[in-house]
């Protein structure tokens, strides 16, 4: 059974008024539990509008969302509980960092859901470490951290509250090339020791490219594709149509299908490029 899944969801902005708009239209979608998914749409494609429907943020306006088979609204009074589920880390969540240490930042949430002390200092100390943060920086303030690791305390505090689904809108934005690798790496490490279902909102292919197993992506208020991440780089030039830019490797494998050497493989990230080439050129069979 898919831990999330959408049935014919719509949502539109300032209904009945003349500034009307559709942003997510008749959406159907399964979502495993456990998946890496990464979410991708150009800007106004409707990706932001859907994710805040799976916790409860927006309400559709006709379809359901279904959270492990049972529709999130079919009581209202239980929507909180619904956000516990299905965490959501906005865009730069550093700004929404208040407490006095880095320790009672991340404890929030659990403290919240009213937690015992000893079972919020486990999930306090074990996100801590997933996310890279070192024991010695959680009785320090949060507001004495560098912007990576403020951003990492951030995340860390919907992490340890354990949710069924974790959402992370644009995780690495505003980051510089070495400090997206670590978040993307930390959340690699969280995925692992928990298996949870982690969905990934990117403007950058590659960037998921290196992650995903699946990818879904959102084109005009509706569902262009959500496939396996072999099977949607395959359509390159359908993704490139749209607007959305495909990872540099793809576009150099791309034109060189133009000039004759098709590989028969789809090619999205550096290092399955680097072992496709030394295997060609040493007259091995690609596979």
């Amino acid at each position: 059974m898919a831990i999330l899944e959408t049935q014919e969801l719509t949502y539109t902005y300032s209904q009945g008024s003349p500034f009307e708009k559709t942003a997510v239209d008749h959406v159907n979608l399964k979502i495993e539990e456990g998946e890496m998914v990464g979410v991708m749409g150009h800007t106004g494609s409707g990706k932001s509008t859907l994710i805040q429907h799976f916790n409860g943020l927006l309400k559709p306006t006709s379809g359901k969302v279904l959270l492990e088979g049972r529709d999130i609204w079919e009581n209202k009074d239980k929507i909180r509980d619904v956000r516990f589920q299905v965490g959501l880390v906005f865009q730069y969540p550093e700004y929404q960092i208040f407490e006095e240490t880095v320790y009672k930042d991340i404890a929030f949430g659990p403290k919240n859901m009213g937690l015992d002390e000893a079972e919020i200092k486990r999930r306090v100390l074990e996100t801590a470490h997933d996310i890279g943060l070192k024991e010695e920086l959680l009785d320090r303030s949060p507001f004495e951290l560098s912007g990576g690791q403020k951003r990492r305390v951030a995340i860390a505090g919907v992490m340890a509250m354990e949710p069924k689904v974790l959402i992370l809108d644009e995780p690495t934005a505003g980051l510089d090339p070495a400090g997206r690798d670590k978040i993307i790496s930390h959340i690699k490490t969280y995925h692992e020791r928990t298996k949870n279902t982690i969905l990934i909102v990117s403007h950058s292919m590659e960037d998921i490219a290196g992650f995903a197993d699946k990818i879904l992506v959102m084109s005009k208020a509706k569902l262009f594709c959500y496939d396996e991440t072999k099977k949607v780089f395959a359509r390159s030039e359908e993704i490139s149509e749209i607007g959305l830019d495909v990872p540099q490797i793809t576009k150099v494998f791309m034109e060189l299908k133009k000039q004759g050497l098709d590989f028969g493989k789809e090619v999205y990230t550096v290092g399955y490029a680097k072992d496709l080439l030394i295997r060609q050129l040493k007259g091995r069979e690609v596979r």
